[in-house]
């Protein structure tokens, strides 16, 4: 793989994974429109490896807490091992129905056509949910991640679920599953953030597993190397500035993005 398009998939990578409008359906998009082939399993395997680099940087934003949560696991403190408990069934859903279906998603979803749709899908259920609990969004909503009880852990790991369909999003999914549930949007995208490490760590350590050969042949070590340290930074930066966001607006213009999106696409694929 040349080194520009790793850079320009890590930039991708790094842009998109944590806000509510799909990495895999941007690098699915992006790769399409630099010419690579949907079916190519080096590509496939690079997009889904470089988010290692977007976990790296949440074990950068989050490394006071998680070194704090760490040691608190050792001392057997109790909000440790209660983020500890949700982070693991939250993941859980997520991890089963994946071994289910990866394959079948593989196969079948990974192409314009079914980002298309999920970008407006997606779209569409940010601006309902979000003007639905407009109205019920208030001071008294869960704000912190010790609000994060294992029901609420469990509903954002079923909404991470949906996630697996590429174009939806693991972010918005597990944002609108945690608001849902009671959480403040900041507060479900930071667990969200959190449950990416198990979640994107699994995910990309499988294909990377799965698809070494093909990387090693295919892409390269400095090009896989290049678009992991891109996708680290970009991520890094894109993490602190999302939360801010969030703490005074919604995910609503995200929504109307993802329908924008999904309709060039679909003009695109048309033309």
């Amino acid at each position: 793989m040349p080194v520009a398009i790793a850079i320009l998939l890590g930039v991708v990578e790094g842009l998109t994974e944590y806000l509510p409008v799909s990495s895999t359906g941007h690098l699915i998009l992006a790769g399409h429109w630099l010419g690579l082939s949907d079916d190519d399993p080096a590509t496939s395997a690079f997009e889904v490896v470089v988010q290692f680099g977007a976990i790296l940087a949440v074990v950068a934003h989050y490394r006071t807490l998680l070194a704090e949560r760490l040691a608190g696991l050792f001392a057997r403190d109790p909000a440790s091992l209660r983020l500890l408990a949700a982070v693991a069934v939250a993941f859980a859903p997520a991890a089963v129905v994946g071994l289910l279906f990866r394959k079948a998603i593989k196969a079948h979803l990974f192409g314009p056509a079914p980002v298309a749709v999920a970008l407006i899908v997606g779209g569409i259920a940010m601006i309902v949910v979000e003007r639905a609990l407009r109205a019920r969004r208030s001071a008294a909503s869960g704000d912190s991640l010790g609000d994060v009880t294992l029901r609420r852990a469990f509903a954002i790991g079923v909404g991470q679920c949906f996630s697996l369909f590429p174009g939806m999003s693991r972010s918005m999914c597990t944002i609108l599953a945690g608001e849902i549930a009671g959480l403040s949007a900041a507060t479900s995208a930071e667990f969200s953030f959190l449950l990416a490490l198990p979640t994107l760590t699994a995910a990309a350590a499988l294909e990377a597993y799965k698809g070494r050969e093909v990387l090693a042949e295919h892409v390269g070590g400095a090009s896989l190397s290049i678009g992991l340290v891109v996708s680290f930074v970009v991520a890094w930066g894109v993490i602190a500035s999302f939360l801010r966001y969030l703490r005074s607006h919604g995910l609503e213009p995200f929504g109307w993005y993802r329908i924008a999106l999904g309709a060039v696409v679909f003009w695109a694929v048309g033309q």
